[in-house]
Parts: structure tokens; sequence; C-alpha cells
């Protein structure tokens, strides 16, 4: 559930993102709201003065200010829960307590309201990470080093083989001259020998050079492969967060640019937690593959779907008005209510699996951002209405 981690805001600094997502964009008192409410469970004694109030009392650096508050929160909720620091950790309850997530935030103030302690190995699959996933950032943190490597190794070679390249034309007419001379002495004739050495070495320099280069594009090519591998789920396929974000970047720009209108959807499995506890995770993992080849069955160049993480999927519908993607989804819903489904080890009935969908028109909102928040506030309100439906946002 990345996507609704990061706060991409166009035109701002690292600093600036902070401010826009809890002043500029008027989150300032949900931000200290959801605060209390994470404090008050987390046994904090005393009550936090609102951001406010916090701000004009400090020294007049708004972003610092912000910057503590925020940390504060998430070192508190990380030691608490005796929680690993970790990138992925750090990304996850940034998301929490900044309100970039509140869909996670739910669901553990729910598991907090059970009495149930929260684990890392919970965090991870109710925040759809997997140990492939956790691996990405380091994966493209090494590609990024290695493709600049190459790219600076292939100038390097390339200006050096037409450096020798040159050379070698120079000093192959010199030899030829030196040759051809009735008047060279001893030493002009060693000279001649050292040079016609120094041409072989050059040659076969520049052969050298020629094949470093072919080395490093078949390596530039292994790189291209793994970030595509980088940007598939492993489980069923599909294309990963990682690879929708940037779908999602390129459609809204195309959309908008062409006056078309451009739909996210998120869908979720119902009581997925249910079909693991009683078939097991390798049933679990058959679903999630059957949902995922279902609703990909309706993808094509102007329809978009990938795994969100754990039980979830979001689509992108474009050229589409939000009636008629609905429309398609309900089919795909009544298709799959329709089947009932077997667990292959044990010959029981694993019964009907549906899921809930929420849509939401981009263009009703001010950024995709805000249009998937939308999309996923209208998917909990169908799964709060009974399940095996689909609700779309209303910004009204």
């Amino acid at each position: 559930m990345r996507a609704r981690r990061r706060n991409n805001i166009a035109g701002s600094s690292a600093e600036n993102r902070q401010l826009n997502l809890l002043v500029g964009a008027g989150y300032m008192s949900d931000f200290d709201n959801a605060s209390n409410r994470f404090l008050g469970w987390l046994g904090r004694r005393g009550v936090r003065e609102p951001a406010e109030q916090q701000y004009a009392k400090g020294s007049g650096d708004l972003i610092q200010a912000v910057r503590r508050h925020l940390l504060d929160e998430i070192a508190t909720f990380l030691v608490s829960h005796r929680l690993d620091v970790t990138s992925t950790n750090l990304v996850t309850t940034h998301g929490i307590f900044s309100g970039g997530n509140p869909v996670l935030a739910r669901k553990i103030a729910k598991r907090h309201a059970a009495g149930l302690e929260i684990t890392q190995e919970w965090l991870d699959e109710v925040a759809g990470i997997d140990q492939s996933d956790k691996q990405h950032n380091g994966v493209e943190l090494l590609i990024g080093q290695m493709e600049n490597s190459i790219e600076i190794f292939s100038r390097n070679t390339n200006a050096a083989r037409s450096a020798t390249s040159e050379y070698s034309v120079e000093l192959e007419g010199h030899v030829a001259e030196l040759a051809a001379s009735s008047e060279t002495g001893q030493i002009i004739s060693h000279f001649a020998k050292m040079a016609t050495a120094m041409l072989e070495r050059t040659r076969q320099l520049e052969s050298d050079m020629h094949r470093s280069e072919e080395e490093a594009e078949s390596l530039r090519r292994s790189l291209e492969k793994a970030k595509r591998e980088a940007e598939v789920d492993h489980l069923t396929g599909l294309p990963n967060t990682r690879a929708f974000e940037a779908v999602l970047e390129r459609e809204y720009r195309e959309a908008r640019g062409a006056m078309e209108p451009l739909a996210v959807a998120f869908c979720d499995i119902d009581h997925f937690k249910r079909v693991n506890d009683t078939h097991g995770h390798d049933t679990g993992d058959r679903v999630i593959r059957l949902i995922a080849e279902t609703l990909a069955r309706i993808s094509d160049d102007k329809c978009h779907v990938a795994r969100h993480g754990g039980e979830e999927f979001v689509m992108l519908f474009r050229g589409l008005p939000v009636s008629e993607v609905k429309n398609q989804l309900d089919d795909v819903r009544e298709s799959m209510a329709d089947r009932r489904l077997i667990n292959r080890k044990t010959d029981q009935p694993v019964g009907r699996v549906t899921f809930s969908a929420g849509i939401a028109d981009i263009f009703d909102y001010p950024d995709p951002r805000a249009a998937m928040k939308a999309a996923d506030e209208a998917l909990y309100a169908a799964k709060e209405a009974g399940r095996n439906q689909i609700h779309v946002a209303r910004n009204l």
C-alpha cells in the first residue's frame, strides 16, 4: 500500500511536502486528532498540545517543528511495539501518522482495540509487504549504482577506443614511412621495430575495449530485465504498486491533455483472513491468484490492474465514465460470486469468494493521491455496508 504512503506533491521540496500535507492541505487538525488517538492507546501519559500551539511557541522554524512532531510519533510507535527501525517500517509508520495511509491506521486501531499484539509479522502482512518487496529498495539502489557505473564505463571505453584507433592510424603511417626509408640507420630501424610492437599492442587494446563495450551492453540489457522483474508481483504476475505508480503518472498526464475521463478503483477480497485461517495460506494464495486472473481479463491498453498488497488490487480506467467502470467491475464481481471453490488438498469446500470495490473519478479531485484516498474510503464504505458490492466516491 505504498502508493498511499508516499506524498508525491509536485513542485515541493522534501521539507515543504510535509508542510503541504499537515498545513497547506488542511490536515493539521486531523494530524493532531490522529496523534492523540494513537498516543492514547500507546499508553503515553499527558496530553500533547495541538500542533498550532506548539508552532506558535517555537522558534518560528515551522518545518523543524513538523519534523519533530512526526518523528516523535513514529519513534514512539516503533519502540512501544518492539519493531525494528528499518526503512520499510519507517515508511509504513510515516503513512500511519501523516494521514497518508488511513486504511492501515484503521486496521492498527482495530487490532489494538481487540487487545491483540502488533507484531512485525502482522504489520508486514496487513501492510501488504513480503520479503521480495522489502528487497526492492535495495535492488533499485543497486540497479541505479550499476547503471551509473556502466554508463561511465561505456563512455570511457568508447572514448579510449576512438583515441587508440586514431593513434593506430597515425602510428601505422609513421611505421610505413620508416620501413620505406633507405636512409634509416640502426637506431631508426630499432625504433621502427618498437613502433611496430606498439601498433600491435594498441590494436589489441582496441579489440579488448570493443569487447568490453559489448559486455557493458549485455550487462545493461540484464539490468533492464531485472528492473522489469522488480515491477512484477511474484505471486500473481501482475504489476506491483511501483509499476502502477508509473502508469498512473503517465495516464494522468495523457488523459488530462486529451480531456479523457480517468477513474481509479480499489478491490479487496472479502473475508480473506477467514480463508487463510480455515484453509491455510496456500489456499489463500490460490484465491489471490484467481481474483488477479479474473480482474486481468478486463485489462487492456486503457485498463490497468496491479496488486496493491495483501488481498487488495488497484485498477486504473482511462476513457470510460465512472458509471461504465462500475458496470464492468459489477460484471466481474457477479461472475466471481457465482463460483464455488474447493480446497485442492483437502477437497473441502472453500465456498463463495467475493470482493468489494471503491471507485473514484480522478478529475473530481485536486490530484491522483486525493482520488485514490476517496476510492479507498468508498471501498471501506462498501465493506461496512455488507461487502460483495461496489461503491462510487462522491466528491461533495
